[in-house]
């Protein structure tokens, strides 16, 4: 996806996790929280170092990988 250009994934930040903007902030962390029942409005209040759209792209980015397949070759 080319429009997710807030989700970055470094080997040295967070073990290779996606985090949001190079920061020590995960998508799995955001989508949690809008999992758990908190809005986005709650999201920025608690964490005022994100901006809505990452919280927005951390759920497409999300929402994208859930919709990738994982197909086993045969021998493995």
């Amino acid at each position: 996806m080319t429009d997710l250009n807030r989700i970055a994934q470094q080997p040295d930040v967070m073990g290779g996790k996606a985090c949001i903007r190079g920061m020590r902030v995960t998508v799995g962390m955001v989508v949690g929280q809008i999992g758990a029942g908190h809005s986005i409005e709650a999201v920025l209040a608690d964490c005022p170092y994100l901006e809505r759209e990452d919280i927005l792209q951390a759920l497409r980015y999300a929402a994208w990988r859930t919709e990738e397949r994982e197909v086993r070759l045969a021998g493995e």
